[in-house]
């Protein structure tokens, strides 16, 4: 219909201005996307500084970008890191366990009786000399130089020292036998003579001189013993090493084991991963059973040399020998027992494998 003024006016009910070319003048009709729901595929939280850390693991691979799964990368980052910390702590407990337990056996077998023995030479011939000066060769004087050569003999088979230990006592054994020939000569010489003081004053410098004499010479290769006594019964500065890295070690694998075990908890609705348990129980009956054999042989040794340093009286030496050999009694069985610190790190990294496995292999990840 036209207006007074020419204006076309649309009274009818047919469709308005553009409506044939198909396009919609309201808002969109169509239903808007639902949010991705939250499941076990989810994102979880945000990466923390120690995820992030972990994540540069060799292996792990890239964390996946906003929005997508990071169960199969959070998965192989905690699988790779306890299997390294497990590797890590068998090394080192094997290590700190056989700085204590690999000298027990050697001063139990070894350094111990050489300087009981050197301790009965030397009070053997202290006895001697006391029985030099009688009128008449004795079987006392005899007696104490047998001893004296039986506890060379048994100081050189304990072979401490190596070659250089064997070749002095040799020199000890030969002046020895060089004593007991000039006393007997002094003896069965008439009473008062000249030539019986000369053998006897000869005798007691081969004994008794300063640097040179057979006493001199015992009493240097007793100190050098000892030194190995107290090298092999100390605990230095790296074994305190080795056992403060053992120990941080144990708690981070304890630390991890318990982190793998909320995550799985936490994503797979699990309560208790069998194996993860496993692992933790076996971490602290080893760590533990080692740490007391090393306490029990550590004190054995501190007591040995506490107990040579006391230098036990002559007659008193049999006892010192009963004493030390009970003091290590059983540390060539604690010693035996670290091969079981290598087989319980094998067992504990299976554990850590096998209580990972099957998730892993839920979500078909391969490590690139």
């Amino acid at each position: 219909m036209k207006t007074g003024r020419g204006t076309t006016v649309n009274t009818g009910s047919g469709p308005t201005a553009g409506a044939g070319t198909g396009t919609p003048t309201g808002p969109s009709s169509a239903p808007p996307r639902p949010a991705p729901a939250a499941g076990r595929r989810g994102t979880g939280p945000a990466p923390g500084p120690l995820t992030r850390l972990l994540a540069r693991l060799p292996g792990a691979g890239r964390r996946p970008a906003e929005g997508g799964s990071t169960t199969a990368h959070d998965l192989t980052v905690r699988h790779r890191l306890l299997l390294a910390l497990s590797a890590l702590l068998t090394l080192s407990l094997f290590v700190s366990y056989q700085g204590v337990h690999g000298d027990a056996n050697p001063l139990r077998t070894s350094s111990a009786p050489a300087v009981l023995s050197l301790d009965t030479a030397l009070y053997a011939l202290g006895e001697a000399q006391r029985d030099a000066g009688a009128t008449a060769p004795t079987s006392d004087f005899q007696k104490q130089i047998s001893v004296a050569a039986q506890s060379l003999a048994a100081a050189a088979a304990d072979d401490v020292g190596g070659a250089a230990d064997r070749q002095a006592l040799q020199t000890v054994a030969g002046l020895i036998t060089v004593y007991s020939v000039k006393v007997q000569q002094s003896q069965l010489q008439p009473d008062g003579s000249v030539l019986r003081e000369a053998y006897l004053s000869y005798a007691t410098s081969i004994l008794t001189e300063r640097d040179s004499g057979i006493q001199a010479r015992l009493q240097a290769l007793r100190r050098q013993q000892r030194a190995t006594v107290h090298r092999q019964t100390s605990f230095g500065p790296l074994l305190w090493l080795a056992w403060s890295t053992t120990v941080l070690l144990t708690l981070a694998v304890a630390a991890a084991l318990l982190e793998t075990q909320r995550f799985l908890r936490h994503r797979f609705r699990r309560r208790y991963n069998r194996q993860l348990l496993a692992a933790l129980v076996l971490l602290f009956a080893g760590v533990g059973t080692a740490v007391l054999f090393t306490v029990w042989t550590h004190q054995g040794m501190a007591d040995i040399r506490t107990l040579l340093d006391r230098s036990p009286p002559g007659p008193q030496i049999p006892d010192a020998g009963r004493n030390a050999a009970s003091y290590l009694a059983g540390t060539a069985l604690r010693a035996a027992a670290a091969v079981w610190i290598l087989i319980g790190g094998i067992l504990l990294m299976a554990l850590a494998e096998t209580g990972l496995r099957r998730h892993i292999d839920d979500y078909r990840f391969r490590p690139r």
